[in-house]
């Protein structure tokens, strides 16, 4: 599996990360372990908002589902904009959170 095709798998679900990952842990290079980074603090960003969205539907559905929807949205555009910058071998951070991603996880770095 090249990089250009472990950084896209990543970004698709979190089974599409650890096949990313550690299918072809021997061919890890720069640009993979970029948008490895990129796309596991892209799931925990989402698993977080996931979490505190189903409590907001709970209490309030109508405004709950709104916000739900908006969201979803957003981390569609999101996925969509990482799997692009790994189909360009581009190593540009997601936009709003991929910042926050660049120095973490330094487990992939090994």
């Amino acid at each position: 599996m090249t990089a250009k095709v472990q950084s896209i798998i990543s970004y698709l679900t979190l089974i599409g990360w650890l096949i990313a990952y550690f299918g072809g842990k021997e061919n890890h290079t720069d640009l993979s372990r970029y948008h490895f980074k990129q796309s596991l603090g892209f799931a925990i960003i989402m698993f977080i908002f996931g979490f505190v969205l189903g409590i907001i539907i709970v209490i309030l559905p109508k405004m709950g589902y709104l916000i739900y929807s908006l969201i979803s949205i957003l981390f569609l555009v999101l996925t969509i904009v990482g799997i692009i910058n790994a189909a360009k071998e581009e190593k540009k951070p997601l936009p709003f959170i991929g910042k926050y991603f660049e120095d973490q996880f330094a487990f992939i770095d090994k």
